[in-house]
């Protein structure tokens, strides 16, 4: 499983023209899922995720997520997956089946949800625009 975090000042994500996702300050994380994950995994993502000391006190970065009020807008990506060793065409044989894939996705949501008050979500499998004003280096 992999996860990558921007901390952001804002965040969206539209489909068909429509803006089905849109947070303020927290994080928006792409979620790749492979065939080896497991709930077990998902949970340790998300403990170590939620616990990030990435925002900023008076002395510099030291504020979890929640610390803040911070809110999260998960993404589901499989292109995290892709292998681009040889050629030029990647492979996404390591990437989560759909189904499979869709289940942890929806598991992610469901214990984020349990530890953040605003967590919102793209579309699994859709084709997302996804926007973000990155909060940091």
């Amino acid at each position: 499983m992999r996860f990558v975090i921007q901390r952001v000042t804002e965040s969206s994500v539209k489909v068909d023209g429509k803006v089905i996702g849109q947070i303020g300050k927290g994080f928006m994380v792409l979620i790749g899922v492979a065939d080896s994950d497991t709930k077990e995994i998902a949970d340790k993502m998300v403990k170590k995720m939620t616990g990030l000391r990435i925002f900023e006190d008076e002395e510099g970065k030291n504020l979890s997520l929640d610390a803040v009020g911070g809110e999260l807008l998960l993404i589901s990506q499989f292109t995290l997956y892709a292998n681009c060793k040889k050629g030029n065409r990647p492979s996404f044989v390591e990437a989560g089946k759909p189904d499979m894939a869709e289940e942890l996705y929806e598991y992610i949501i469901s214990k984020c949800k349990e530890q953040i008050p605003v967590v919102e979500r793209g579309m699994f499998g859709a084709d997302m625009k996804v926007t973000l004003v990155n909060d940091g280096p």
